[in-house]
């Protein structure tokens, strides 16, 4: 099992989603983030699947996508294949605020985004491994609260989306 990133490249309809993601529910495969945004092109949006699974069961998943009528297209990636991020934001009391945090805030890359009299909130791009090792260490600062994104990426092999939709 390995870590793939799909791509769909769709038409912007209600109900699209909830599509795709019935094609992994009946196979019984967790998704595990996602996320949808526009395009560079108005009304053609993008999806992004990160999933742990076999290439076998990638490639019969991205065939099935492909098969919704609003889907233009589908491909994937295993992880060297795409350059991504994804974003966390973490919540802390004001008053855990010392020296001592401000270091470790400064090692991991993060800044703060926001403060408010009661706490502040601090922002991390970058890999799972890396945002999820900040929230670790966090948790002893009291952590208020916590959110992640999903997977943003792009393939790194040169695929241009004007290139998709002239195919289409």
């Amino acid at each position: 099992m390995k870590r793939y990133t799909i791509f769909v490249i769709t038409e912007n309809f209600i109900g699209i989603l909830n599509r795709i993601t019935i094609i992994f529910t009946r196979r019984g495969i967790n998704i595990d983030a996602l996320t949808a945004s526009e395009s560079s092109f108005q009304g053609v949006h993008r999806i992004t699947i990160e999933v742990t699974a076999t290439e076998d069961t990638v490639i019969h998943l991205t065939k099935q996508i492909e098969k919704i009528i609003d889907v233009i297209n589908a491909f994937y990636h295993e992880d060297d294949g795409v350059v991504y991020q994804e974003i966390a934001l973490y919540k802390i009391p004001v008053s855990r605020l010392d020296a001592g945090l401000e270091k470790i805030i400064r090692q991991h890359h993060a800044k703060i985004i926001a403060a408010e009299p009661e706490f502040v909130v601090l922002e991390l791009s970058g890999h799972k491994e890396q945002t999820q090792d900040l929230l670790e260490i966090l948790q002893s600062y009291g952590l208020l609260e916590f959110a992640r994104s999903g997977r943003v990426a792009v393939a790194r092999r040169m695929l241009t989306l004007e290139k998709i939709l002239t195919q289409y």
